[in-house]
């Protein structure tokens, strides 16, 4: 079931600052800002070339993202997202196996256009997890 990482979330409360300790100071490729309004965030990708590091940044106030940060002032990693062939497929797998996901259950178009869904941290090691669809 379980695909290819396909990044790490980390939440920054300088969106603009953080990109540009991984541009200028790492010497890596970032994409443009890409606000999500429905995830409430906004969002950079670097390139790592095996995978890629997802930078995100409050967008309004009733992002997850602003709350997170609320605990974490300076940021932190924040998920890590696998791919999945099929994500309705994964998501009735893991629901019949007691896991738990975030929200109704359905997927969310996520930045990269694709359907995503959230897993609950308490079910897998304290970490949030994100499927995406491959």
């Amino acid at each position: 079931m379980l695909g290819r990482l396909n990044h790490v979330a980390i939440a920054v409360p300088d969106l603009v600052a953080a990109t540009a300790i991984y541009r200028d100071t790492l010497g890596a490729s970032v994409s443009a800002p890409q606000a999500l309004p429905e995830h409430g965030v906004t969002v950079v990708f670097v390139d790592t070339g095996n995978t890629k590091i997802e930078l995100l940044q409050p967008l309004g106030e009733g992002s997850p993202i602003a709350s997170f940060l609320a605990r974490n002032p300076s940021g932190g990693m924040h998920h890590l997202c696998y791919e999945v062939d099929d994500i309705i497929a994964a998501r009735d797998r893991l629901t019949a196996s007691g896991a738990r996901i975030l929200g109704d259950g359905t997927p969310k178009i996520g930045a990269h256009g694709k359907p995503v869904l959230f897993l609950h941290p308490k079910d897998f090691a304290g970490t949030l997890v994100e499927l995406e669809q491959a």
